[in-house]
């Protein structure tokens, strides 16, 4: 029956997105079934077989492994202090180190090589705009700034539907380095699985909401500019972790700020409404509204308000 509703599920957001379409005419309906069809295969492929549930624990393993030497640095500076568990050092800091690495394969040419090669194979195998396939893999290496930093000189070119289609493939992914703090909170296999899911989903979604006529548009991808990264190894290094840091304290301003004025508005949300006999929350309220979302999605009838609270508050 979980399965059933899945199904469902997919089928109703499908279903949602081409009554939104501002162009139905010009959905490439071959597309959207080959990127499902794929998802479906990683899917299968990663949890289904022996194979692939061993390359995936053995990337789980590379990860685990990273995130432990990576934090030897913190553990060097916050040792003394570091007791207890502390999402600000045991999960944040991690991004400075990871942003670091993934600026140094990038100045030596690794993960531009692997983006264009898995981009262009997307476009080609989907028939989707090259610079779009491009980016929507660029923004799941190096999150959605430097992405658009490689792609800047199009944009002046690019109409409304190809504008959506850059914005959403980046509000659908977190770059590598981000991704290590999820792994520290998650199981690996589940968070590394979860990076070609979405990369195809958010495809999925701006092919059946703005379509684009490939053949009318002019693809050219410009060359990546390691200089980006640094002026050597080392600045490379430094660049990165600097650029870590600064998404680090970023996110932990963000958070102390948010999750403060969430209490706030609970405790004015609470105290309206228990002066009426039932005393809720922003969270519950989000949940209610969201839980036949959380349910076509397949989660337990048992779940689906506090996943519907958990969904609206991702989206506030």
């Amino acid at each position: 029956m979980q399965y059933v509703m899945s199904i469902i599920g997919i089928l109703v957001v499908l279903g949602l997105c081409f009554a939104l379409s501002n162009n139905r005419s010009k959905i490439n309906f071959r597309a959207i079934a080959i990127m499902i069809g794929f998802q479906i295969l990683i899917g299968w492929f990663m949890f289904g077989t022996k194979i692939g549930q061993q390359i995936i624990i053995f990337i789980s393993k590379v990860f685990n492994k990273l995130i432990k030497l990576g934090t030897t640095g913190v553990d060097f500076l916050f040792n003394g202090i570091q007791r207890d568990f502390v999402f600000f050092l045991n999960v944040l800091l991690i991004i400075v180190f990871f942003s670091a690495l993934l600026s140094i394969f990038s100045y030596l040419g690794v993960l531009p090589f692997i983006v264009r090669i898995v981009g262009g194979a997307i476009s080609k195998i989907t028939g989707l705009p090259r610079v779009e396939s491009f980016h929507a893999v660029n923004s799941v290496f190096f999150g959605s700034s430097e992405a658009l930093i490689v792609i800047k000189n199009d944009l002046q070119h690019f109409n409304k539907n190809r504008m959506f289609i850059i914005c959403c493939s980046a509000m659908s992914s977190v770059s590598a380095s981000v991704t290590a703090s999820y792994v520290m909170m998650l199981d690996a296999k589940y968070v590394l699985a979860a990076l070609p899911l979405n990369l195809f989903s958010s495809l999925i979604v701006c092919s059946l909401l703005t379509p684009v006529d490939t053949k009318k548009e002019d693809e050219v991808i410009q060359k990546f500019d390691r200089t980006l990264f640094g002026d050597s190894f080392i600045g490379a290094m430094i660049n990165g972790a600097l650029d870590g840091l600064k998404v680090a304290g970023i996110v932990a301003a963000l958070m102390i700020a948010f999750i403060g004025v969430m209490e706030v508005v609970n405790y004015v949300i609470s105290a309206a409404s228990g002066a009426m006999g039932y005393a809720v929350t922003l969270q519950q309220i989000f949940g209610y509204i969201l839980a036949p979302f959380a349910f076509l999605m397949g989660i337990p009838t048992q779940d689906i308000i506090p996943a519907g609270g958990i969904m609206g508050t991702k989206i506030v």
